[in-house]
């Protein structure tokens, strides 16, 4: 079935004004036509926009415990239509269906957290220095919200955002990645159905560079959450600065898995197919690299290579896959560029390297698992975010050398290290300079109640999700208010 989508602005689902559209394709099959899209221009942003202002005052009035039920409704909805939903993650994005419904357990997640903070938006209260007086401070929205979302994750991603922004108080305008729209729109209409007051959340279809920009710059824009890639982040990260806008950049990674000579190897190997394979290597956290104590380095290899030859290739839906498809033929490109850098450089290609299109994988933009062993830390592989199902494996003299290979990226999101010794883990967790540490645990697997986000060029701004530092954060702004019932002038700092 092909969905003819719209956008959806100020409570009301719409075609797009200029009435041009794009194709949403199945990236595993790419006969398979999953969506007719709006392909958006600058006066549909204008109508949501618009839309987003009108409504911001009266939602922004709504006492944080009634949005926050709404937001609640949202997340029974969700749990009633997850295999729905999942599915269409995996038909339109191309993971294997196990993560698919896991890309909605999390939208679920952060619906039922965000709903609940509707009773927790603290502040402080404090004692005044002075006599019949008080002090507080207290959390208030910011205003209309741009929201820009990837392909990687198209239900989670947007879910972390909208949610901490609307239990806010906030309004918002939420561009999703053209590659996944008929997800967005799903997740769209299952929000509003809960029960949101018209022009509160506002959905626009279209490309980055007709519309992304132009959201970003907008002048009745308060503020921008951003997931994307580092070159993006950066760009709209300087543009927000000079118009003074709140903005918030989760962007790249080059996240790597320590293996100690004490480790458990077949749990690190285990970590390392999830980080590195997992979701085609197409998350942020992806393990793209491994570095190897040089005791155990062959003995890992060995087993890392013949646990990734049995990986099985295909369509998400079928429970024989491993492995989907890259998100389209611009990404698959990429990935095989990237591996013919690789052999340049003089990395040992252990397995894969290839695209495969065999059998059922013939329509659709599949990449063999592959592993380039004896890489030095400085080749472009091992520096540069490729997203794809590439690991690059490299030799370590100890722990402190593995660290500083870890550490000499541009990039800080997320790290591991497999290890029984319990002082090598907390320098581990002391000394690596990203986001997120894991312990014998793969770099993927965040969980929403905690802050998410990176070091260097993998992030900017706030953190998303939950907890101290998290999303709640960057969609508040502080107002301290004193109060003084003493019926005269008093001089704090001075008066005694």
């Amino acid at each position: 079935m092909i969905e003819k989508v719209k956008n959806f602005i100020d409570g009301k689902w719409v075609s797009g004004i200029s009435g041009k559209t794009f194709k949403s394709i199945n990236p595993g099959d790419t006969s398979d036509t999953i969506g007719i899209v709006p392909r958006s221009g600058q006066k549909d942003i204008e109508a949501a926009v618009t839309a987003a202002c009108k409504a911001y005052d009266k939602w922004r009035l709504t006492p944080a415990p009634r949005r926050g039920e709404i937001i609640l409704r949202a997340a029974e909805i969700l749990v009633k239509r997850k295999q729905e939903l999942g599915t269409l993650v995996t038909r339109e994005m191309g993971k294997v269906l196990l993560e698919g419904l896991g890309d909605v357990q999390e939208a679920i997640d952060m619906a039922y957290y965000m709903g609940s903070e509707g009773r927790r938006l603290a502040g402080e209260t404090v004692p005044s220095e002075l006599p019949n007086k008080d002090c507080k401070s207290i959390r208030v929205p910011i205003g209309v919200f741009a929201l820009i979302t990837p392909w990687n994750f198209p239900t989670a991603i947007p879910a972390w955002k909208i949610f901490p922004a609307l239990v806010s108080g906030n309004t918002v305008v939420f561009k999703p990645s053209s590659y996944t729209p008929v997800c967005a729109t799903k997740l769209v209409e299952m929000i509003a159905q809960a029960g949101l007051p018209p022009g509160v959340l506002n959905l626009v279809h279209g490309t980055g560079e007709e519309i992304g920009e132009y959201l970003a710059s907008h002048p009745k824009i308060d503020g921008v959450s951003f997931t994307g890639s580092t070159a993006v982040g950066e760009k709209l990260a300087r543009m927000c600065s000079a118009l003074d806008k709140e903005i918030s950049c989760e962007m790249g990674g080059k996240n790597a898995i320590i293996v100690m000579d004490d480790a458990r190897l077949d749990l690190a190997v285990e970590g390392a197919i999830w980080g590195g394979f997992g979701t085609t290597g197409q998350r942020c956290t992806a393990a793209s690299r491994v570095i190897v104590h040089e005791a155990v380095y062959n003995k890992f290899l060995k087993v890392f290579t013949n646990t990734a030859a049995k990986l099985r290739l295909g369509n998400g839906l079928l429970k024989t896959t491993d492995v989907g498809p890259v998100i389209n033929e611009t990404q698959m490109n990429k990935v095989l560029n990237y591996i013919d850098i690789g052999k340049r450089e003089g990395a040992k290609l252990i397995i894969g390297g290839k695209a495969y299109r065999k059998g059922p994988c013939s329509k659709g933009y599949f990449i063999e698992p592959t592993i380039f062993a004896d890489v030095k830390p400085r080749m472009r592989i091992a520096q540069e975010e490729i997203f794809g199902p590439i690991v690059s494996v490299t030799k370590a003299k100890g722990l402190e050398d593995a660290i500083k290979i870890v550490n000499d990226v541009p990039y800080g999101l997320s790290a591991a290290i497999y290890t029984q010794d319990v002082n090598k883990s907390a320098i581990a967790e002391r000394d690596l300079d990203t986001g997120l540490v894991y312990i014998n645990a793969s770099t993927i697997g965040a969980e929403i109640q905690l802050p998410f986000g990176g070091t260097k060029k993998s992030g900017l701004g706030h953190r998303e999700a939950g907890g101290r530092g998290g999303a709640i954060d960057m969609f508040t702004k502080w107002k301290v208010i004193y109060r003084d019932y003493s019926g005269r002038l008093q001089k704090a700092q001075i008066d005694k």
